[in-house]
């Protein structure tokens, strides 16, 4: 039906433009033709005047011939009134002839326009022809919008429909949250209320203990020294062997004497064990403080100097660590496990045996890379930070999470565990350091910074933050206060500290790696080297195990070692990594150095 009437209307289109282009012929044609034809009478009447005046002429000559007397004056007036006939008639055919070129010059003027006109109709016809299939192709494209239009309108009230029922979902699934968040602060109040509970029975069960050994210890005393015991002379000799002297010179003595001299040795010899019982009491204490891992405050003690540390010289093992770009790396305290952790989200355990790294396991559970590591002082735990906004702790032995920290509002670039590996400080893009309980799971501070947070290094009651504003900050855990802010020439991107925590190492985008003498807060000494760059804004440097060296990773793979005591670059090693290094790490033996590159590649360095 649409070929039938769009065929229909092509029709008639063309019956209309034969009736138009008629019209406007016929009109410039018309008056043409009507001069034509008066010519055409003109000259038939010019013809027939003609030979009109021939036959005239022909019959006044017979007359003239039959009656040349009689008609002799009359000859004269007749020749004079054709004379004059015949001027006027050349005069017509005169202005005839005129009007005859005028008209065929007209004629050529209106055959010029007339294909003039037919060249501007062919023209116009072809514009047509062009504006009909771009109408044709219009009404096309219309009608597939339409159609786009309608199928648009119903995907729009789709996914209408479905938002509705995804509100009504999230409505009920947020009075849902709202509801078990409440019930949740309901139970770790209770459950708060319980241990604390829980913690006075049990000190008050110890001060009871304590009470109760001590009137115990008491009354032995007190029994000890009014019972009157035989003092045997190899007990005597044994215990106090200066008494024999005595006992041979005194032997005059009477028997009071010798009571006295036995209640001193009876009441000298309990004493031990009434050492050991507070050896016990304390050791109640000690256990008291084991962290959640099994392991004491006394194992938190400062790492003393390694006495054999040796600059490495050759690439060991270059391995793949990871799939992706490996952020941190650490060794254990033992120097037997080395961790490394990248954006694939995991924390991998390497064994170094032999100057190879056989890898061990790995350690799962974060939702983001992890952006930094650390072990525990007894090598038993491990803390990673990650960029899901949270910090982790696993067991190294069994591979098991054992906590997750969570609270900061952006990605955590630095945790560490405090001396008595019960604590950890955590520092974040976010602006804020966090202090954590780990015996009760809980977030004891929390001190905004000003700024974000890209590493952390903790002493017994100082924690210093190397932060985005080119600032390296001294806070006081008790006090939540900074107690000291050291600001450098670049955005600080590492902090690091030797062995007896009284100097700092710093690194900073301004391709600077600086000693911070902590004893007066001061830069001690500066370490640059031409072609040294820092690849980052998270960029790991490290002392040596005895504080004598410094290492550091460059962004064109080059891993730089400078002598502290000469304050000059000792080495370069460039046989090992492709892209640039983001962490070092010298093991606690001074055995091995391990980095760690944006690629997916690890090295461990020795001189072996």
């Amino acid at each position: 039906m649409a070929g039938r009437r769009v065929e229909c209307l092509w029709k008639r289109h063309v019956m209309e433009q034969l009736k138009q282009r008629d019209r406007v012929q016929r009109q410039a044609f018309e008056e043409i033709i009507h001069q034509y034809n008066r010519l055409l009478e003109k000259s038939d009447l010019q013809v027939v005047f003609s030979e009109h005046l021939h036959t005239e002429k022909y019959e006044q000559q017979n007359r003239h011939d039959l009656s040349p007397v009689l008609e002799g004056g009359r000859s004269d007036s007749l020749q004079q009134e054709m004379a004059q006939m015949r001027i006027k008639h050349q005069e017509e055919l005169t202005e005839l002839h005129k009007k005859r070129g005028e008209l065929a010059q007209s004629v050529i003027e209106l055959n010029n326009q007339i294909q003039q006109k037919d060249k501007e109709i062919q023209s116009n016809e072809a514009k047509m022809q062009d504006y009909q299939q771009q109408i044709s192709h219009l009404e096309g494209e219309c009608r597939d919008l339409r159609n786009s239009l309608a199928d648009l309108e119903r995907a729009n009230q789709t996914l209408r429909d479905e938002y509705d029922a995804l509100q009504i979902t999230f409505s009920a699934l947020e009075e849902k949250l709202r509801k078990t968040t409440e019930d949740n602060q309901e139970l770790v109040t209770r459950w708060m209320a319980e241990k604390a509970q829980e913690a006075n029975k049990l000190n008050a069960e110890n001060e009871k203990d304590s009470r109760r050994r001590q009137a115990k210890l008491q009354k032995e005393l007190a029994d000890a020294a009014k019972e009157p015991l035989p003092i045997e002379p190899d007990d005597d000799i044994e215990v106090l062997p200066e008494d024999a002297g005595k006992g041979a010179g005194g032997a005059g003595e009477t028997s009071p004497s010798r009571p006295r001299s036995r209640t001193p040795r009876r009441v000298s010899q309990p004493l031990p064990p009434a050492a050991g019982l507070l050896d016990s009491i304390s050791n109640i204490f000690i256990r008291r403080s084991v962290n959640s891992f099994g392991s004491s405050t006394e194992s938190a003690e400062v790492p003393s100097a390694c006495a054999d540390v040796r600059v490495p010289s050759t690439a060991l093992h270059v391995f793949d660590a990871h799939d992706g770009e490996v952020n941190a790396v650490r060794f254990s305290p033992g120097s037997r496990l080395l961790a490394t952790g990248g954006m694939d989200r995991r924390v991998k355990l390497w064994e170094v045996v032999s100057g190879r790294c056989e890898p061990k396991g790995a350690l799962t559970g974060s939702n983001a890379g992890i952006t930094s590591i650390e072990f525990d002082s007894t090598g038993s735990s491990l803390l990673a930070a990650s960029n899901d906004f949270a910090s982790r702790i696993w067991t190294v032995d069994d591979f098991r999470l054992r906590h997750t920290l969570t609270g900061h509002s952006g990605k955590v670039l630095s945790a560490r565990f405090l001396l008595d590996n019960t604590r950890i400080v955590s520092g974040s893009y976010d602006r804020t350091l966090k202090l954590w309980d780990l015996r009760s799971k809980v977030c004891m501070k929390t001190v905004f910074a000003g700024s974000s947070c890209n590493d952390i290094v903790c002493t017994e009651q100082c924690v210093m933050s190397g932060h985005f504003d080119k600032k390296v900050r001294f806070w006081d855990i008790r006090s939540e206060s900074i107690v000291h802010e050291l600001e450098l020439l670049g955005r600080v991107t590492s902090l690091d500290l030797n062995h007896d925590r009284t100097e700092l190492l710093s690194c900073s985008r301004d391709d600077l790696v600086k000693i911070i003498d902590l004893r007066c807060n001061a830069v001690r000494q500066t370490f640059n080297a031409q072609g040294f760059k820092c690849g980052s804004d998270f960029t790991r440097v490290t002392f040596s195990p005895d504080g004598s060296y410094v290492a550091a990773g460059s962004a064109d793979g080059v891993l730089y070692i400078w002598n502290v005591l000469t304050g000059k670059l000792d080495k370069t090693l460039d046989k090992g990594h492709s892209s640039a290094i983001n962490s070092v790490s010298w093991s606690p033996s001074g055995t091995f150095v391990a980095s760690v590159e944006k690629g997916s590649k690890a090295v461990l360095w020795s001189d072996m």
